[in-house]
């Protein structure tokens, strides 16, 4: 006679792995991607994949996922805060600016990024990176030597009218994102 075996049951890790951002829409995609084809042959260097482009607002890390709702609830009031805006994308850059580059990134600036990312901080103050805001998106990553890529000028836009939480989770493949809740710009105190 067969032991019967134990139930299976699926392990839920603690903490989520999250972040807010907004997104470059698919429309906007291709100039970068451009940009990002500069990199061929140098393979140190590891394009972030197009449907992943996006603007972090504020990374919080790895949050109990008893804070979750918390999260939620942290991105809607923050969110009706602030109006729609547009969002503009620059130049390349690196950080760190000097020395051997980590990321190399496309700069961004928006009415609404300064209040977003500070709303965001000011709400959960024990989570994230401490270090001040700096609008971007991460067009690549380093993984090893890699040369500078020579600069890239885009004069770029788009309209921003949400916000998203994203869980992240890491894999020998690379991050996998995905958004848990989008959250509507209304420029409102509700």
């Amino acid at each position: 006679m067969k032991t019967p075996r134990p139930a299976v049951t699926a392990v839920r890790p603690e903490t989520v792995r999250l972040f807010y951002a907004i997104f470059v829409p698919p429309e906007l995609r291709p100039p970068l991607e451009e940009a990002q084809r500069r990199l061929k042959g140098f393979r140190n260097w590891k394009p972030t994949p197009p449907e992943q482009l996006h603007l972090t607002l504020m990374f919080l890390g790895e949050v109990p996922r008893g804070r979750l709702d918390e999260a939620v609830q942290v991105g809607a009031v923050v969110a009706r805060r602030v109006a729609p805006f547009t969002l503009h994308l620059g130049g390349t850059g690196y950080f760190p600016p000097d020395g051997t580059p980590r990321v190399w990134f496309v700069k961004a600036e928006g009415a609404g990024l300064e209040p977003l990312a500070a709303g965001l901080r000011e709400a959960l103050p024990d989570l994230g990176d401490p270090k001040p805001f700096k609008a971007h998106i991460t067009l690549a990553r380093r993984k090893g030597p890699a040369p500078r890529v020579g600069p890239v000028v885009f004069d770029l836009e788009f309209g921003v009218g949400e916000i998203t939480l994203v869980q992240s989770e890491l894999s020998k493949q690379g991050s996998r994102y995905r958004v848990l809740q989008r959250f509507e710009l209304k420029g409102r105190e509700e």
